[in-house]
Formats: structure tokens, sequence, C-alpha cells
């Protein structure tokens, strides 16, 4: 039976209280798993095996190695250790549905998996991990992901500054709302999933966080109110709507519809100055460039918007990887979902999807600042700060005209090196490259006028001293390199080789 196919009841505030003094006593945190593991076995872990870890914690009867065994190595525990772990605890959580009692052992059927940041230790309360040693990926329709690679993405794409009111669109296990309330003063998370909200709030007890739960798709359960940041990993699986769908990747809508009704949307919830931030597929429509689609759910919105695609990939990729993660490698029904999806691409002139992250703000400008790339390279998480830097350095653009952009005193990025290419010996570089090594890393070629400027600024000289000084330099004309710079000044600003100062 999949493992969300069993009834979870969030057990009582006692139960909860008691079983997180447990998981404190036993050091049942991130790092006291991680070093109880070992290296190899930890990452055994990562990779769904669980026999380095099973034979790494052979003998050890501790509260810490029960509970290791069983909920991240989901193996079966005799009942007096885990009596000894979680004292009177048993039957409790039995009624809730995170274990089962069978003779003399006791296995998880939901998982409570440490989880953290640099200073807080939290537990996530989730469905148990499909797959785990080769088994079945099969789960049900109401399966609760866990910690996954999409949720601390999105944990990291976070723009984190104090705010007022924060909404986590589609919380599921309620990762997004931990982050949320270290910095925001109030949090709502909303999901169409009344088992994930139960969970969740499980989730809230064992850490400590306090955030309001609401079911409902979508703005329903926010209508009429606003919020500083709203962070949504929805379900954005690209696929014919209808059929057998799982509720945590799977919105019921057609193609790239959930994340154009949420882009478009925003505006509806935000505050003046508030931050929509989503992690997004997209279909790449035959006939219409990507840009272009995502620029049309911008439109109108009234928001700066920054959107990078990480990946793209070709259908027969994508309906693969999204076939093998609903568990139908092997199956009879693999190879006809297979032709019925990749038959409704080609009905919709859908040649690829797109896999990345927007990031909008509510600026209300007639004309707003729309970024919209495709970076497939390696970046340096966190992004937030480079998101927060990149919407400043839009108002500043907004606020400047050619006249105020010679006035600033712009620094230029401390990660900034410059490579120069050319043959031994000769005068001057038949190119030089501009990198940045924090952030995106983006790489710029430039020429000599570009790349002295980004090297003179300091925060001392003005835009306008540093270009007459390189005219005098390179015997030009003062107002016409002037004129004929400001845009790649603009182009500088924007990127972040330069920051207003």
């Amino acid at each position: 039976m999949p493992t969300s196919q069993f009834r979870f009841v969030p057990p009582s505030g006692d139960t909860a209280v008691a079983l997180r003094e447990r998981l404190v006593a036993a050091d049942y945190t991130v790092d006291g798993v991680t070093d109880l593991l070992g290296e190899a076995a930890h990452r055994g872990l990562l990779r769904d095996v669980s026999v380095p870890g099973l034979r790494a914690l052979a003998g050890d009867r501790s509260p810490l190695a029960t509970l290791t065994r069983l909920w991240p190595l989901q193996a079966g525990v005799p009942v007096a250790d885990v009596e000894l772990a979680l004292p009177g605890l048993v039957e409790p959580l039995a009624e809730a549905g995170l274990l089962a009692r069978a003779g003399d052992a006791v296995r998880a059927l939901a998982d409570v998996r440490p989880y953290g940041d640099d200073t807080t230790d939290w537990w996530v309360v989730c469905d148990l991990t499909p797959g785990l040693d080769g088994g079945s990926r099969r789960v049900g329709a109401d399966h609760v992901l866990g910690i996954s690679p999409a949720s601390t993405t999105l944990a990291q794409l976070a723009v984190r500054e104090p705010v007022g009111r924060a909404l986590d669109l589609g919380t599921g296990c309620g990762v997004q709302s931990l982050h949320l309330a270290t910095h925001a003063r109030e949090v709502v998370a909303t999901d169409v999933n009344e088992r994930a909200l139960a969970m969740a709030g499980l989730t809230a007890a064992l850490s400590q966080v306090d955030f309001e739960r609401r079911a409902g798709s979508l703005y329903d359960p926010v209508a009429g109110e606003r919020f500083d940041l709203v962070l949504t990993n929805p379900p954005f699986v690209v696929s014919p709507a209808g059929g057998e769908r799982l509720v945590y990747r799977d919105s019921g809508m057609p193609g790239d519809d959930v994340v154009r009704r949420i882009v478009s949307g925003a505006p509806s919830v935000l505050a003046p100055g508030g931050w929509c931030q989503v992690l997004a597929n997209w279909a790449h429509v035959a006939g219409q460039p990507w840009e272009s689609r995502i620029a049309d759910w911008v439109a109108g919105t009234g928001c700066d918007a920054w959107v990078l695609q990480r990946e793209l990939l070709d259908p027969a990729e994508y309906v693969g990887l999204w076939l093998a993660d609903a568990g139908l490698v092997g199956s009879p029904g693999w190879a006809p979902a297979y032709d019925e999806w990749l038959g409704w691409f080609d009905v919709h002139g859908i040649e690829g999807i797109g896999m990345g992250w927007l990031s909008l703000r509510r600026t209300d400008r007639d004309h707003p600042a729309v970024r919209i790339e495709a970076f497939p390279y390696e970046i340096e998480q966190p992004l937030g700060p480079h998101v927060l830097d990149w919407g400043r350095r839009m108002d500043v653009l907004a606020a400047s005209d050619d006249d105020a952009l010679l006035h600033l005193r712009p620094v230029s990025a401390d990660d900034v090196v410059q490579e120069t290419y050319g043959r031994p010996g000769a005068p001057h570089p038949e190119r030089i490259v501009l990198r940045r090594h924090r952030g995106l890393r983006r790489a710029r070629t430039v020429d000599t006028v570009g790349a002295a400027l980004v090297g003179a600024c300091d925060g001392e000289l003005t835009v306008g001293q540093i270009l007459d000084a390189l005219a005098t330099l390179l015997h030009d004309e003062a107002t016409a390199l002037r004129a004929s710079t400001l845009p790649l000044v603009r182009e500088l600003l924007a990127e972040g080789w330069l920051d207003s100062g």
C-alpha cells in the first residue's frame, strides 16, 4: 500500500511536546544523524540506499540510532528500543498514523526528518521516501513530499529581509514556512491537500514555529489580503489535464497554466514593494519565443520581474523524468502514458520544457523592469541576497535619466576579475572578459572602455568624471564617449557588475 494511503491525524499538543522533547534529548538533528551515520552511509542515504546506514548502526541501541533506523532508514525496530527512545509515545503516535506496531517490531508510516539551517534545528513531518533500496516509487494521490532539491532551492532563492506578512503558497510539509517564520512577523501557509496541512501542523509544533494553515487553491484562501513576500513551489509539471494526479506535482490544469495564473495573479496579494518568487516549468511552443510567453504573463502586473531558465528538456526526456517520478517504470502503463503525453505535446506544439525561477516585485511602475534569460551555468547559493540587490538596482535605474546616471558614484562588485586574451607580447589584448565569482558567476566580454570603467568605479568618482578621463586618455570626444557608453553603464548596473554606491 502506498505510504500516503495511511491516514494521518495530528497528535495532541501534549504528544507533540513530548515527542519534541525526546527528539532534542536524543540529538536527533541533521548534524547528530550525519555524525552518527558517517560520511559514506550518509551519502548512501542521499541516494535512497539504507544498507550502508544499517551496517553503520549495527549493535547501536542508543535513542539516536533507534530514531535514525525508524525514520530516515525506514527499518523495523524492536518495540523495546522504540519505547526506550520514545517512552510512552508509541501508542499515541500509532493512533496519529506516524507509527505502526506489528508484533515485537515498530515501523514508521510517516517520516519525521531532522532539518535546519546554520542556526536552527527543525523537524519536518511528511510521507516516507518512496523508492528506498529500489522499492516501489508508487505513491497515493495525496502523498506529502518531504525535503527535496526543489524545496531547498526555493529556500535559497528567497529574499531574506524582515517583513510583516509572508505567504507560503502550496506549503506541503511546511519547509518554506519554517524559513519564513525567521524573518516574517506573520506567516500563512496554504495547500489544496488536507493531509499536507495536517503534517505541516505537526512540523510547526515540533519545530516550535507558528504559522497559520489554510486550505484552498492558488490565491483563493487569501483573497483580499496583502503580503510582503510570497514563496511557492507549485505543482508545476507541464502535462495534459485530467487522469491520475499526484497533488504535490500535478495541478489539474493543462500545460503551464498554473504558473501563468500564479504570476499574473501575484499583484492581487502583493503589498507595494512585495516579492513573489516561484519555482516553475514552462512550455517552449513552436513559433513563439519562450521569453515572449513569460513576458506576456508578466505584462500588466506592475511588477519588475527577473526570470532565470536553468534547464531546457526535450519532450521525451521530460515525460520520462516524470513517469519515473510517478513510479511507472516497468509497469504496463508506462508506454501508453508516454505515448499519450508526447502526443498531447505534439498537438499543442510544445517543443521543449524550460525549468527555472521567477522573482517578481510589485513596483507599480508604468514600465517595469523585465529581465528574462537562460542561465544554465553554475551558480553560488544562496541567490536570495543577489535577487534583493537586483531589485534595488532596478529602483536606481528606473529613477535615473542619463544625467542622473552620469552623477552616480558606482562601485564595482568585489568579486569581479578581468581576463585578457591575446598573443604574448602583443601591445593590445584581442579580447577582454570580466568574470564574477559570486551569485550567478556571470562572464561578459567588454572593450577597453568597459574594462577601464569597471576598474575605476570605487565610489569616489562619478560616471561622468570617469568617462571624461577616459576620453582624454583615448583622445576621444567626451560628449560622444558619454553618449556611446551610457547604455553599457545601464547594462553593467542591471547585471550587477556595478552597484549604485
